[in-house]
C-alpha cells in the first residue's frame, strides 16, 4: 500500500528538482539555443575538446554524477570555453526542462553504463522511449553519435536505431575524434551513427 506522506514528500522534492534545474538551464541556455550536448558526459574530457575544437557551437554536457561534473567545470574554466557549460542532472529530467524553443543538434552517448544484467537493462539510457525523446527535441539534420565497449548493448542499440522511424543509421568515420577515459581503457569499442529523419 502507498504511502500518502512519502509520496507526498517524493512529489516536492521532484518538484524542487525540476524547478531547480529549470532555473539552472535558464541561466545557461538561451530560450532557442541549438547546442551539441553529450548525455553522460563524465569528467567533461570529450567535450572540452570538442567546444575547443568548436568555439562558435554551443556544447552542454551532463552526468547524474556531481563529482564528475566538478571536475568537468574546472577542466572547462582552466580551458576558458565560454561555449560550453556543464550540468548535473538525469537526461529525462533535462529534456523534460528544456525550455520549450531549444534544440539539439548532434548528440553524443559514449561509454554508458552498460547495464549487463538482463533484470538492469530497463536502466540503460538508449531505449526507445528516449530516442523518441532526443527526436521530439532536435533540429534538422541532428545525428546521434553512440559508443560502447559492451558488444551486447551496441547490437541493442544497433537493433532499436533500425526499428525506431525517426532514426537511420548512417555509415561513415565520425566527424570528431577525443579519447575518453572509458575509451582508452577499453579492449576494443563499436561506434554507430545516426541521422534523424524528418
Amino acid at each position: 500500500m502507498d504511502n500518502p506522506i512519502r509520496t507526498a514528500e517524493y512529489l516536492a522534492r521532484l518538484s524542487k528538482r525540476r524547478s531547480d534545474l529549470q532555473g539552472q538551464i535558464a541561466g545557461l541556455l538561451p530560450p532557442a539555443a541549438h547546442f551539441v550536448c553529450e548525455f553522460g558526459c563524465g569528467h567533461g574530457h570529450f567535450l572540452a575538446a570538442y567546444a575547443a575544437a568548436h568555439p562558435n557551437q554551443l556544447c552542454l554536457g551532463l552526468d547524474i554524477s556531481g563529482e564528475r561534473i566538478a571536475r568537468a567545470l574546472r577542466k572547462r574554466d582552466r580551458a576558458k570555453l565560454a561555449n560550453l557549460h556543464f550540468i548535473h542532472a538525469e537526461a529525462r529530467d533535462f529534456m523534460d526542462c528544456l525550455p520549450p524553443r531549444a534544440t539539439l543538434a548532434d548528440v553524443y552517448i559514449l561509454f554508458p553504463d552498460p547495464w549487463p544484467k538482463r533484470r538492469h537493462h530497463k536502466n540503460r539510457l538508449l531505449e526507445s522511449d528516449f530516442l523518441e525523446i532526443i527526436a521530439r527535441r532536435a533540429g534538422q539534420g541532428t545525428r546521434l553519435f553512440f559508443r560502447t565497449d559492451y558488444e551486447p548493448y551496441f547490437r541493442e542499440a544497433e537493433s532499436l536505431l533500425q526499428q525506431h522511424p525517426a532514426w537511420e543509421i548512417t555509415p561513415g568515420a565520425w566527424p570528431f575524434e577525443q579519447v575518453t577515459v572509458f575509451q582508452s581503457r577499453a579492449a576494443r569499442h563499436y561506434s554507430l551513427t545516426a541521422l534523424l529523419q524528418r
